[in-house]
Parts: structure tokens; sequence; C-alpha cells
């Protein structure tokens, strides 16, 4: 948690704390004089650099409530601060609150307007500050503060008038279901020295509210008390419960348990440590007194983008390292894995008898072999092609297939021959079988002389032609597949004369129109 300084100040003072960890520390007490801002000045000199929060608690703090027109938006803040400086034009100092709309009418925003009158009495406190430089965070009002107290303190009425003896004197603050709508504040000594009397305080301040008409005639008025232990006793004697008043006392010890702040003789610790835990916004306005907490706001999230930054730079080298490790590690796992295996198969070599081959050879003989199994010709896939093809033209029956492998560069009868002898004399050398033929170092392409049949009704001419087309077009349609037509089931040439018909026995007694077709396979 951030080192905090907390500054109250009252018209005749001011006094000083430190917030750390939570903890208040002992206050510093400083006159309003020439000599007590000269001294002031001395003490932030040697103060380590920190945010401060001033919390005034003066009599020359106003309050009115005002109701507003209901305007949203740009235009209902600039009417906000109209109406404010309006009201308060001599004090830069000043606040609004809307605590709700009415609830008849036009249903206008309930305002309460405050503003420290004499802007004098903490002029010079925030000059000291902005002298040092020093980061000014708020300006609060004791009055405003109390207003989160009350859910501490576990006090809740429609009407309830809170009593608080502070450095400043007995403040009294009213609040109309959980809202502040008026607080005056008065000397705690009379002029002979004694302890005001806290039941006459209360009661004017009643006729005054009543006099407002913030409370009703038969209303009763809830009065909480704020004071030490030793004096609840003698207050609980003085202040006597009457038609339209209720007192209920709370000892300041067991309400700063409550706050979790430090017990004292005053409330002041109690606003200081609600201030420290959790502070709002700066309540009244500071304008350019307020630059160097701003600057230094923004060198605190410059700080925190570093540290983020760092931090994140950090995990991801401590990533890297610790994979940079794992992956060593592994490393050295497979190397001597590797280690291993191989003085084992120099083991197993060492026990062999001496290899036929060397062992590169071997690899090789394995390589052509597999080499050979995959890519060597086969007649099995240009089979499987010219079934598919059949299967969707059924009038087709094959009488004759002679399959060849071609081999690249060479036409004619000799392209798929093993071997040819030379000069054809005995003893003669044999020339050795082509690769290119076994499909080394590719496969090699492959061509099959197809003679069908066609088996179609007598004298159709038409459904003959039109089937054997069916069935080029298939086959011509496989991929890397060419067809060449090398005899027609009928002869339609211009120049040979049409004789016989179709469907009628010929010589051979064959009844059937065929043709043959040559098929070039590129695997």
């Amino acid at each position: 948690m951030f080192r905090k300084h907390l500054f109250y100040v009252s018209s005749d003072q001011l006094t000083a704390y430190q917030w750390q960890r939570g903890q208040l520390s002992a206050g510093t007490v400083f006159s309003n004089d020439r000599a007590g801002h000269d001294a002031f000045i001395e003490y932030l000199d040697r103060a380590p650099y920190a945010p401060a929060y001033l919390l005034a608690d003066l009599i020359e703090e106003d309050f009115q409530r005002i109701n507003l027109p209901h305007v949203a938006g740009r235009s209902g803040r600039q009417l906000v601060q109209r109406r404010l400086v309006q009201q308060y034009r001599e004090t830069p100092y000043r606040h609004v609150w809307i605590q709700g709309r009415a609830t008849e009418g036009r249903q206008d925003d309930i305002a309460l307007l405050s503003a420290l009158t004499n802007p004098a009495v903490v002029a010079p406190w925030i000059e000291a500050l902005e002298l040092l430089q020093r980061p000014l965070a708020g300006l609060y009002s004791a009055t405003l503060m109390s207003t989160p107290l009350l859910p501490k303190l576990g006090v809740q009425h429609e009407h309830l008038l809170l009593v608080t003896q502070q450095s400043a004197g007995l403040r009294q603050t009213y609040f109309l279901n959980g809202k502040i709508k008026f607080s005056r504040l008065t000397p705690a000594l009379d002029r002979d020295g004694a302890p005001v009397n806290i039941a006459r305080e209360t009661g004017k301040t009643q006729q005054f509210l009543t006099s407002i008409r913030l409370i009703g005639r038969g209303d009763a008025l809830h009065t909480v008390i704020l004071a030490p232990q030793g004096d609840l006793a003698r207050l609980t004697d003085l202040c006597n419960d009457g038609p339209e008043t209720r007192y209920q006392f709370i000892a300041l010890e067991q309400a700063a348990t409550r706050v979790g702040a430090t017990p004292a003789a005053l409330a002041d610790t109690l606003l200081l440590s609600l201030l420290g835990k959790q502070a709002p916004a700066s309540q009244y306005s500071l304008g350019p007194a307020r630059r160097y907490f701003q600057l230094w706001r923004a060198r605190m999230a410059m700080y925190g983008s570093g540290a983020v930054i760092m931090l994140g730079a950090l995990v991801w080298v401590s990533t890297n390292l610790w994979q940079y490790v794992q992956a060593s590690r592994a490393a050295e796992r497979m190397y001597s894995e590797a280690d291993q295996y191989d003085a084992r198969y120099r083991a197993a070599l060492s026990t062999m008898p001496p290899a036929v081959a060397p062992t590169i050879s071997m690899k090789a003989a394995v390589t052509v072999a597999r080499m050979l199994q995959n890519q060597g010709p086969q007649p099995l896939p240009i089979m499987v092609k010219l079934g598919e093809a059949l299967e969707q033209v059924p009038q087709v029956r094959i009488t004759q297939l002679d399959w060849k492998v071609a081999l690249p560069g060479v036409r004619g009868d000799n392209a798929g021959s093993a071997s040819v002898q030379s000069g054809g004399q005995p003893g003669a050398s044999v020339q050795p079988l082509s690769s290119l033929l076994l499909g080394v170092p590719n496969a090699p392409p492959q061509s099959l002389r197809v003679e069908a049949e066609i088996a179609v009704p007598q004298n159709n001419y038409r459904t003959v032609v039109e089937t054997m087309n069916a069935f080029t077009q298939t086959l011509a349609r496989q991929p890397r597949m060419t067809v060449e037509i090398e005899q027609l089931p009928l002869d339609t040439r211009s120049n040979v004369k049409l004789m016989g018909k179709a469907g009628s026995a010929n010589s051979d007694g064959d009844t059937k129109p065929k043709f043959s077709l040559i098929l070039m396979w590129n695997p």
C-alpha cells in the first residue's frame, strides 16, 4: 500500500499524520500562523515524497439544499456548475452532491451545495505543498466524510443527528434517510472553559431543523453521540430522552474498533482512517493545485507499466531457459540412446560371419527391389481401368487382349522385348534388359491392344457406332490415358463400297460387328 500524508485542517491549526500499511502515525500539530507555516514547510521538506490529502473541519463551511431541473449530459453538468458558482462566488472550493430526485412536480434533482466560504484558512497549507511540489490528491470535508461512518457504526434512522467531538469543536451533522442535509460546528468549551452542554446544543439544532421543515412536528430525532468511554456516564446523566428526542451513546474506542482505527480521545482519527483506507475523488475542486498529483500518478502508471513489462520479460526468459534445459536433457538422452544402439549394433556385427556383400551394396539392392515392386510394370492397373469402362458400356465384349510395356524412345515390335541377340550367331553376347522397362527410375508407359465385339440387334448401324464411341470416350477420360482406334466396326469411308448388312452371317459365321483399339497409359 502506498504511503500517504493525511492533514487535518481546522481554523487554528493543522495536524499532520502519515498513513502506511493501514496504520495512522502520531500527529504533528502546526499552528495557523507564520511560524506554523514555516514549520510545516520544514516538515514537508524532511517527509518522504507521497500524495497528500487535506481534511478540512471548519466553521466557515456552508451547506445549501436546492432543487435543480433534471438535465442529463453535458448541459446538466454545466447547469449545476453555473448554479454552484452563483451560490459561492468568493471561494474556489465548491462541491455539489446530487442526492436523488423529488417525487412530486417536475421531479427535479435534489442537490446539496457546500463550500469553504473562507478560503484563506486552507490557502497557506496548499501553497506550502505547491512550493515543495508535493502531490496534493484532494481536499475533503469532515462533514461529508462522516457519511461512510454511519454503516460502520451500525446506526440507521430516518432522522439522525450525529454528534462528534473533534479538534475543531463539537460537530453536529443531520442525516435524512442516510443523506446529509445540515451540519454545524460549535466550540467544545464555553467562555468559562467548561464543556458545552450537548443536550442544550442538540435542542437548538432540533428547533432549527423544525423551523426549516426538515423535521415535522412529532417526528423523533435520534441523536448518536460519539464520546470517550470515560465521558459516557456524565453524558448519560446530562442527556435524557424526550417526546421527540432519542439519545444513543457509542464509545470512541468501540467505534475505532469497528472502523479499524487507532483509539483516540477525538473523532479525527476515525475520519482520517476512512480517508486513508479508501479515499474518494477530491470533494472540493483544487484546480491547478492538483497538477503535481497528476504528474505523480502518471509516473506511478509508468512505473507500473515498466514493472509489468519487466515481469513479463522475466517470465518469458525463465520459460525459454526452462525449455532450453529440458531440450538439452532430451538431446543428451537421445545421444546416449543412439550411442547404446550403435554399440549394440557393432557388437551384433562382430558375432556374425563376414557378409557376402558390403552393407552399402545391400542397402542399394533393397532400394532397387522396393523401386521394382512399386514402379515395375504390371497389367493389373490398366486392366482395372478397362474393366471400369466395360461396366459403363456392357454391350462391348472383349475377344482378345495384347499387353506390352513401351520402352521410352523406342517404337515398333521391339518396344517391349526383353533382349535382342547380336547377329543371331551362337555364343554371341546377349544385351541386358533395359532398366526403363523395369520401372527404374520411373514407371514405364504401357500399351494394350483391345479386340472387341458389339452385341446389338441386327441391322442397327447407328447403335453400333454410338456404342463404340461411348466405350472409346469412357477410356479416353481416364487420367494419363490415350486411345487410338485401330479398326472400326463399320467402314464408313467414302471411297469404300458398303456391302453386306449388319446382323447377317459372313463367311466365318460371325454375326457381331468387331473393332480394335490401342490404349496407351503413362502411369
